[in-house]
């Protein structure tokens, strides 16, 4: 199974400049995804993802142009050849 992870470039220094990875997770869940993704990439699997394993309020993820937290969370399913984004939220004004 492979799954497309894209990041914007504010996230893409912490997987050694890429913004488009190619995942393979063990599982077909989102948290079988970030559990690969934090393997291969450490630095950016704590910047998504708090102490407790839960994605970080101001980290948004969408699957398919989905957004997870209306999908199950950890437990939203992410098919075969998915394209998941990781969206830091942005404030300002």
């Amino acid at each position: 199974m492979s799954v497309q992870v894209v990041l914007p470039g504010a996230l893409s220094d912490l997987a050694g400049g890429a913004r488009h990875l190619d995942v393979d997770p063990a599982g077909n869940t989102l948290a079988d995804l970030l559990d690969a993704l934090a393997e291969q990439h450490p630095k950016l699997g704590r910047r998504i993802r708090d102490e407790t394993g839960r994605v970080r309020r101001f980290v948004n993820v969408y699957v398919d142009g989905e957004d997870v937290r209306w999908q199950g969370g950890p437990d939203a399913g992410v098919p075969d050849g998915a394209v998941v984004q990781v969206l830091p939220s942005v404030a300002g004004g």
